[in-house]
């Protein structure tokens, strides 16, 4: 199959690009880097010429509710359109398990996100992932301050983004191929662990910050999430390594 990267500079869509090509798939990357533009649409409806399906890997460029809204919705229409123009015959939209129990900010964004694709005119389906790995590096960078790093408490089923791409890869690259009628897909890690014991293992590898704690509930951003709103469902996907397993060979 020749499959469509959208994101392919990202955390993720760089796992994608490198399975899909072990595979033996051909793949467009999509990214400003290779000078296309999802929000502007510049560049989409020849980059998708003969292009099979596509994965939507794409990251907001702000946490803020309204900046990341605008762009979901603007990036994943002009997705569709182009898609659709060219023949495209299948679309995966990779997203957060959670975002349904969110009420604001960067997950209620990823929410309409999700509308937006599923009533577009490619055939879509969903797929929730729970954070990454390597997530937690930039959330303990974000809260750090001096020897101090502050993250969310917030309980989660950290997953390898390698393991959500391989996923991704089998989903798009399946035999049949049904629109999405019922829940969202997800997939997590093998077992829940908190941001805060991981943050810790990640800072004791890296040598800083010397002490992690738990963030102010204003400078929370899963603090309008509920509890366990992070965790996957009894039917997720669940993949390893687990954190610590995966920081054994990490590089950070």
């Amino acid at each position: 199959m020749l499959i469509a990267v959208a994101g392919a500079t990202g955390r993720l869509g760089n796992h994608l690009v490198k399975v899909l090509e072990e595979r033996g798939h051909g793949v467009v990357p999509i990214s400003r880097t290779h000078g296309l533009d999802l929000m502007t649409g510049v560049g989409l409806d020849k980059a998708l010429t003969g292009v099979d399906a596509v994965i939507d890997a794409a990251t907001g460029p702000s946490p803020d509710e309204a900046e990341a809204t605008a762009f979901f919705t603007t990036a994943t229409r002009n997705l569709q359109e182009a898609a659709h123009a060219n023949g495209v015959a299948r679309m995966l939209v990779v997203s957060i398990v959670g975002i349904d129990r969110w009420i604001d900010g960067y997950g209620a964004a990823k929410l309409k996100q999700e509308q937006v694709a599923l009533s577009g005119p490619v055939p879509t389906r969903i797929l929730r992932a729970t954070q990454f790995h390597e997530f937690v590096g930039e959330l303990l960078d974000w809260g750090t301050q001096g020897e101090i790093g502050s993250v969310s408490s917030m309980r989660t089923q950290l997953v390898a983004a390698r393991s959500v791409a391989e996923t991704s890869a089998n989903l798009i690259a399946a035999p049949s191929w049904t629109a999405q009628d019922g829940p969202a897909l997800e997939i997590g890690g093998p077992r829940p662990e908190n941001l805060v014991d991981a943050a810790t293992l990640l800072a004791a590898k890296r040598g800083r910050p010397a002490k992690v704690e738990i963030v102010a509930p204003e400078h929370d951003v899963y603090a309008a999430a509920d509890k366990d709103a992070l965790l996957p469902g009894p039917g997720a996907i669940l993949a390893g390594p687990t954190f610590a397993d995966w920081l054994d060979t990490a590089e950070v």
